[in-house]
């Protein structure tokens, strides 16, 4: 049974590519700060985490997908020698990304450019890695998301996965919706002045087809192998997926 596609405006007539396009642009300026804030800084630990899983394959080129402002393309900067491109749908939050490539002068390491990533501008077996953090999520076509980043990577490489999930313990998951459904977006709100983009986060994320539904999606995409690892009580996972 195909999910229901959950928008940012479920009363616009715009698709969903669209209005994450236009809900990225809006809420750019205030983007990074609202990342660290709201996630208590957990951020950070999760992404040295995605770039340490990285390292073990010793890539010389990666795609970030969806990167947004590039925290993650800039903590994988730290892995000696890897080219990188990071591509999002939102130009205003690459051009964020940019000036921060710019403070750390990465502009030889790290290339960011606009792209659908559901149709990647890049040929077949390009990329020795890819990645995507808190994007899989926001694509209005999951299977041909995850088979375009299949496509473009070299056969043996890894997709890593990091999103957004629904922690299991009783006790912790009625904080967490409290939390995610009342306080969030009510911060985001204030924060951002975008009324949409943070209702429609515990909504996109209640909505994601997680754990062992991800990894079938995954398979059926062309990957041969998927495992995956919660992190911080299941708020997220990290998933490695292998072509």
């Amino acid at each position: 049974m195909t999910a229901p596609v959950v928008k940012p405006n479920p009363a616009s007539e715009a698709t969903k590519k669209q209005q994450v396009e236009q809900m990225f642009d809006n809420i750019s300026p205030r983007y990074d700060f609202l990342n660290h804030f709201l996630s208590l800084g957990v951020d950070y630990s999760w992404r040295t985490k995605v770039r340490k899983k990285v390292a073990k394959f010793q890539p010389a080129t990666l795609l970030d997908v969806a990167t947004g402002t590039a925290d993650l393309a800039i903590e994988l900067s730290k892995i000696p020698g890897l080219k990188i491109t990071g591509v999002d749908i939102s130009q205003g939050m690459l051009d964020f990304g940019d000036v921060k490539l710019k403070q750390r002068n990465l502009q030889d390491r790290i290339v960011l450019q606009q792209a659908d990533s559901e149709n990647l501008p890049f040929a077949d077996a390009s990329f020795d890695a890819v990645t995507v953090s808190f994007g899989v999520r926001n694509f209005e076509n999951l299977d041909k998301g995850l088979g375009e980043m299949c496509r473009v990577l070299k056969p043996g490489s890894p997709m890593m996965v990091l999103e957004f999930s629904k922690p299991t313990n009783p006790v912790f998951s009625r904080l967490y919706w409290f939390y995610f459904k009342y306080i969030l977006p009510r911060l985001g709100k204030l924060l951002s002045k975008d009324a949409t983009a943070y209702t429609y986060l515990p909504q996109s994320v209640a909505a994601f087809p997680e754990g062992e539904e991800f990894v079938s999606r995954a398979k059926s995409a062309g990957f041969s192998s998927v495992n995956y690892r919660p992190l911080t009580f299941g708020i997220c996972t990290l998933y490695q997926c292998v072509k």
